[in-house]
């Protein structure tokens, strides 16, 4: 059981609460063991549309595996935004123990007050990321992006892209067959990329019509840590193997290897990220030894 706790501003946006936790719940009732909880400085909490909210004010022991989740508010960067030193200790202490941290819209303002932004990419509205930067200036600002993904901050624009951030978390934990049962769940489209190069894999490369293509990346998605013969996957699609090669291609601009030394790719990140060792993290997603995943993390930028 992993808990997704939100911790909630004076006047959020019920949007950017509701959106995430609607994913996340969800996602429990498809058995992914979430459970959601809410904690707040004041027990009532006013919300920008006026629907009044109450809270417990006592923090929850939370575990690394656990995500705690701040989504934005109107009033930007005003008083009332203002966190109290406990709970900046409280974000930070979360993050130092291992744990993600996540935001929609303006609860980038939280990270940053709990000096989590600090020489890493974030984003959030496209009206607040000028003022983001000034007061943050340490902190490396995305333009034009739906989330940014670095390490275990996770950041998004606002209202709907909390959405896509926690779905995109669902996939990066339990696959983007899941996440994509989610979203049809909820009636909403699974494929929005992050933004290149935070980006999902998992989602990315789904911005397409083919539906033989489709098939091929839920067989992948699915089995991605496995041995997958091109014949196995194009017989499992109906189609010839050049076929699948030349549609793979033209959807996603990928080879099916490819595609899926990407996602292994992804996944390993994720394990590195929360103390797995390169070596261990390569047998855990697929890798014959660590040497392969040493290299596709060099061409991506990531360490040794």
């Amino acid at each position: 059981m992993s808990r997704v706790v939100f911790l909630l501003v004076p006047q959020l946006h019920l949007l950017d609460l509701a959106g995430p936790a609607q994913v996340f719940s969800t996602a429990a009732d498809l058995g992914c063991g979430y459970e959601l909880g809410y904690v707040a400085e004041r027990a009532d909490v006013p919300t920008a549309q006026g629907v009044p909210l109450r809270a417990g004010t006592e923090w929850p022991a939370l575990d690394p595996d656990d995500l705690l989740l701040v989504p934005g508010w109107r009033g930007r960067f005003g008083p009332h935004a203002r966190l109290a030193a406990p709970t900046r200790a409280a974000i930070a202490g979360h993050h130092a123990a291992g744990g993600t941290v996540a935001s929609v819209c303006a609860g980038a303002y939280a990270l940053g007050q709990a000096g989590l932004l600090a020489g890493r990419r974030c984003t959030t509205h496209h009206a607040l990321v000028d003022e983001l930067a000034r007061r943050y200036p340490a902190a490396r600002v995305q333009r034009d992006v739906l989330y940014v993904v670095d390490g275990r901050v996770v950041t998004s624009a606002g209202i709907a892209s909390g959405i896509d951030l926690a779905l995109h978390l669902v996939a990066t934990r339990h696959g983007a067959a899941t996440a994509a049962r989610v979203a049809r769940e909820m009636v909403v489209y699974a494929r929005r990329n992050g933004g290149e190069p935070q980006a999902s894999a998992l989602l990315r490369h789904r911005a397409h019509l083919s539906e033989v293509v489709h098939r091929a990346q839920d067989v992948i998605d699915g089995r991605f840590a496995e041995r997958l013969p091109l014949s196995e996957l194009a017989a499992t699609c109906g189609v010839s193997t050049r076929t699948l090669t030349r549609l793979f291609g033209d959807a996603t601009g990928l080879t099916p290897l490819r595609y899926q030394h990407l996602l292994r790719l992804e996944r390993a990140e994720h394990l590195i990220g929360h103390g797995d060792t390169v070596e261990a993290a390569a047998r855990a997603t697929g890798f014959d030894d660590a040497r392969m995943l040493r290299r596709l993390r060099a061409r991506a930028g990531g360490a040794s």
